[in-house]
């Protein structure tokens, strides 16, 4: 892929992130689960690799942040998420491993390291058992979009192009 593309995929994607998180979320218990960001990392990951997906997942964070609606949780989600989507997609080379490494590296991963993180950076002395529950709910909802969209395009070709 030449970097021109690459680059303006990858704005593609944030954009889709940015707008779509702002645009359709849902109550999650205590939280809001946002599941476009989650539906673009698997997407970014399958169609442009990890490290891309993960500077995707990062800018949708900063952008998000710099509007006013997202947290600063956001990033160590988001981008562990999109990372390990794009890892276990190459792995694996299914698309539903994609889906997965998102669920966990979001869901799981990027909810355990988020305690810390909020402790240090946004002075809250929130557990595990607070971000791991929404951080699930919105990660296997996003996921799921994403797989589905997937199912419905010819990924293979779409990369080949690319």
């Amino acid at each position: 892929m030449n970097r021109t593309r690459l680059l303006t995929t990858m704005a593609l994607f944030v954009a889709i992130g940015t707008l779509g998180s702002h645009l359709l979320w849902f109550p999650a218990g205590i939280a809001k689960a946002y599941p476009v960001q989650h539906a673009v990392n698997v997407l970014a990951a399958v169609t442009l690799g990890p490290l891309p997906a993960a500077a995707v997942a990062f800018m949708i964070g900063l952008l998000r942040n710099l509007l006013g609606f997202g947290t600063l949780i956001a990033f160590p989600g988001g981008m562990i998420g999109a990372f390990l989507a794009g890892v276990l997609y190459l792995k694996f080379g299914r698309k539903i491993w994609a889906a997965v490494g998102e669920v966990v590296g979001t869901g799981i991963i990027g909810a355990l390291f988020a305690v810390p993180f909020a402790k240090v950076l946004m002075g809250s002395a929130a557990g595990a058992f607070f971000f791991v529950p929404p951080f699930l709910v919105s990660s296997i909802a996003g996921a799921a979009i994403g797989w589905m969209v997937l199912e419905k395009v010819k990924v293979k070709n779409l990369v080949q192009n690319m």
